[in-house]
């Protein structure tokens, strides 16, 4: 809405995201050379206590030592908001949290940028119904735009990956675009995982072993790790120490593992990740992933792109780095709305997602980019992929994901995570393959039944002008010529089809053995 105070305008937005059946409104004043952004959400809330680390700390992991499928907090989002909004306009951030027990806390919180630490101002707690977290801050040296980058297309992107939520957005134009939830089935809540040695680095190991309550580094190595025996321990102790290093003296060993184990130093630490790979481990559990699901995508992508046509692909579980647990969700939509941009110009859309987080930044560094840019789509009736009305969607679903950088802008190219996504744009090709080429075949049946059916009146009055016979009789014989000389053709060309696509299939086949 548009209001007025003091002769300048102020545009409103507003976002909502809510569960099922419940609103949680999100807002945003537009004033003169400052964006004032005020988030809402009716979920579990903040504890009192976890506020100022939530909001006003950089670096602030929420996610240290869990091996857990969920977004997490890296401490740079939030906490920078707060930081941005203090050094552009200095004022502090208001927060507003209570978890559904009646008892509202609400603060101001800025950042003691020389301490790296919250500083809260304001503080007050009362008796109320509300539920879930409130932030407000005020920007200013920001702009809003409808790029590929800004909102708009985050929040599209993050309503198809989770179609669970209802999303609806104000504009600073007054234009409001909702975003339905396509279903009332909410995500189940993720397995935490324990680390498998093939998947950890010296810096996990160390970082692990610092904060163990194990005694022992053998005790440490059972009990944090997952598929580690004493049998296993035994193994690694032989390629660290040598065989027969029972009989050394403690002080000849590499590593003594019965001492505990944050005395490991950071080169004992390397020689066990490196005596990991050479230990035959059982593969990590797979039970703690949690896809989106393939009936969800569907319906997500029918509910926001309608597309003529689409396949869905839930890959099985792999893993990368010889431990690490993860599985490929893609999707391709043809027709619709797929790859229709505002003009009403055709671009083919590459969406790509990390645990149903949209990746909007830095996809030429990304594996989902490099997996799509490898897949040869002349095969597939796509080519010039980029100027198809397609949208290809793809969720790299892990407990860990390897992002190229602190900023989580994309997915580290592993040689196991291209090849999964290309095995999965495959699959879904030749469906839309399949889909294209028979509304192509259907175009040329039409095309060669009609140059059939032009003539047949001119044929028939010549005919008639010669022989004398019945018009109508002649049209009817030439009509049934005309049907029987296409329905071959139509065979003819089925048959040829169906020999192409066992060609086809049986070449994929042998391409995804050999991955």
């Amino acid at each position: 809405k548009y209001e007025r105070k003091g002769g300048s305008s102020v545009k409103m937005l507003i976002f909502k995201s809510a569960a099922p059946g419940k609103e949680a409104p999100v807002s945003a004043e537009w004033a003169v050379g400052h964006l004032r952004v005020a988030v809402q959400d009716n979920g579990s809330g903040i504890p009192k206590s976890k506020v100022g680390a939530a909001i006003g700390k950089l670096l602030a992991g929420t996610k240290f030592n869990q091996r857990m499928q969920k977004r997490g907090q890296q401490g740079i989002g939030a906490s920078y908001a707060t930081l941005f909004a203090q050094i552009t306009t200095g004022k502090p951030t208001h927060v507003k949290t209570s978890m559904g027990d009646y008892k509202v806390y609400e603060c101001d919180v800025s950042i003691d940028v020389k301490r790296n630490e919250p500083a809260i101002t304001n503080a007050k707690e009362y008796s109320g119904s509300f539920k879930g977290l409130r932030v407000e801050a005020e920007f200013s040296e920001v702009a809003y735009d409808r790029s590929e980058y800004g909102v708009y297309e985050y929040l599209r992107r993050t309503a198809l990956a989770n179609p669970h939520a209802q999303i609806t957005l104000i504009e600073p134009s007054k234009e409001i675009t909702v975003f339905p939830r396509a279903t009332k089935d909410l995500p189940k809540k993720p397995k935490p995982a324990t680390p498998h040695p093939l998947g950890l680095t010296t810096s996990d190991l160390m970082d692990m072993a610092s904060v163990t309550e194990a005694r022992k580094i053998s005790s440490f190595l059972t009990s944090e790790l997952t598929k580690v025996t004493n049998d296993k321990v035994k193994e690694l102790a032989d390629i660290i120490n040598g065989h027969g290093w029972e009989k050394k003296k403690k002080e000849e060993l590499v590593i003594d593992f019965d001492k505990h184990p944050k005395t490991l130093q950071w080169a004992q630490a390397e020689a066990l990740v490196h005596a990991f790979q050479k230990v035959k481990f059982y593969n990590p559990d797979m039970d703690t992933l949690q896809p989106i699901g393939e009936e969800q995508i569907k319906k997500s992508l029918k509910n926001l792109l309608a597309p003529e046509h689409m396949k869905v692909v839930e890959r099985k579980p792999r893993v990368f780095r010889g431990g690490i647990p993860f599985m490929v969700e893609a999707a391709i939509a043809y027709g619709g709305k797929a790859g229709k941009k505002e003009d009403g110009s055709t671009e083919g859309e590459i969406m790509r997602f990390a645990n149903r987080v949209p990746l909007l930044f830095d996809s030429g560094n990304c594996a989902i980019t490099e997996a799509v840019k490898n897949t040869d789509w002349n095969r597939y009736e796509l080519k010039n992929i980029e100027e198809q009305p397609v949208a290809v969607f793809i969720n790299f679903v892990s407990v860990y994901v390897p992002y190229t950088g602190a900023g989580k802008l994309a997915v580290s190219a592993e040689e196991e995570i291209v090849s999964e996504i290309r095995m999965a744009l495959m699959e879904c090709g030749r469906e839309i393959a399949v889909h294209i080429h028979g509304m192509q075949k259907a175009e040329n049946e039409e095309k060669r039944r009609q140059i059939f059916f032009r003539y047949i009146e001119e044929v028939a009055e010549c005919l008639h002008d010669i022989t004398g016979k019945d018009k109508a009789v002649i049209v009817q014989k030439l009509r049934k010529i005309a049907e029987e000389r296409t329905a071959i053709a139509e065979a003819e060309d089925a048959e040829a089809e169906a020999e192409l696509e066992k060609v086809e299939e049986e070449a994929e086949k042998e391409i995804e053995e050999e991955g």
